[in-house]
């Protein structure tokens, strides 16, 4: 029996998912953490990891050490995506990490955390032919699906803190910072050639931001658990509907709309923006959601590595 920990420390939030994976290769989840701890807050033309954010993290990172510090055979892997990337003081943090914590973080490409997200996906719902989207706080990574295989991947500079932080104030959103927004994420979008490829594929939509407007939406309907938005569809008209009225009100009244959390209530017009210019883009029927992601994407890329390491390990007179 071997406990596997994986965290994902991102833009905006850091993650934490506890498998507990048996012998005959059964697994099932153990713990959940995360903790919104914006590493990538005021990084500015610099890209420079702050004092403040920087101490978040590490506040976060101890309380996950001191949830899977309780386990036996323990095995970590934690992974650093765009903030981490991009961050002109990355060796200095990970080195802290690594003092402070205890583990090494790996600083991972868009490229792979885009195959994780399709690994996370392609196992647990149908995605023979699709557009996969992840919107995280610092980037955006999409998936072009086609015969059940990857046929192109990008991450691209778009997500909800850094499109919040260069466009949109995070009160009243007004009509020419929403202008100025829309168009630089389209015109982004329209520099991936491959994209068109996609078009009338259904969209899977996964990230912070994304799921929200699946939470909005099951709130809406009073649907019993709306955390549970895997394989949840929605109609385009559904989105453009929620995402008229996030941008209709203030800050305070995001706040108080069911099922958009207090703590991203600042950041959630700049996270939708690439799903809906990319529904517009593709002209899907609908967006499924997503549960699972990058994390999962690695859980299920270690349950392959065991497995294929028990069959190495098994002699053939026992097969």
């Amino acid at each position: 029996m071997e406990n596997f920990a994986v965290i994902d420390l991102g833009s905006n939030s850091v993650r934490m998912t506890i498998t507990r994976i048996n012998d005959d290769g059964t697994y099932s989840p153990v713990k959940e953490m995360k903790s919104y701890v914006r590493l990538s807050e005021n990084m500015g033309e610099a890209h420079e990891l702050q004092p403040d954010a920087i101490d978040r993290t590490l506040t976060a990172l101890r309380e996950f050490k001191d949830e899977y510090d309780q386990l036996d055979n323990l095995k970590i892997k934690a992974v650093a995506t765009v903030a981490t990337r991009q961050a002109v003081n990355q060796k200095q943090f990970l080195k802290t990490v690594t003092s402070e914590i205890g583990i090494p973080l790996e600083v991972i490409s868009g490229t792979t955390e885009a195959y994780y997200d399709y690994l996370g996906v392609s196992e647990t719902l149908p995605a023979t032919n699709a557009v996969i989207l992840d919107t995280g706080g610092g980037s955006s990574e999409i998936v072009l699906v086609q015969n059940n295989a990857v046929s192109h991947l990008i991450s691209i500079p778009l997500g909800s803190v850094n499109l919040t932080q260069e466009y949109l104030p995070t009160d009243q959103i007004t009509p020419d910072a929403l202008f100025n927004a829309m168009t630089f994420v389209s015109e982004v979008l329209n520099n991936v050639w491959w994209l068109r490829n996609g078009l009338n594929l259904p969209i899977i939509g996964l990230g912070g931001s994304n799921r929200t407007m699946a939470k909005i939406n099951r709130r809406r309907k009073n649907l019993l658990n709306i955390e549970d938005v895997h394989g949840y569809r929605l109609s385009r008209h559904s989105v453009d509907q929620t995402f008229s009225e996030i941008i209709g009100t203030n800050l305070e009244g995001r706040k108080q709309i069911p099922g958009l959390s207090k703590g991203r209530a600042d950041i959630i017009v700049g996270g939708l923006i690439p799903l809906v210019l990319l529904i517009r883009y593709l002209d899907p029927d609908h967006i499924t959601f997503s549960n699972n992601g990058l994390r999962e994407g690695i859980l299920f890329e270690h349950l392959n590595d065991l497995r294929t390491q028990n069959t190495r390990e098994t002699p053939i007179n026992d097969l």
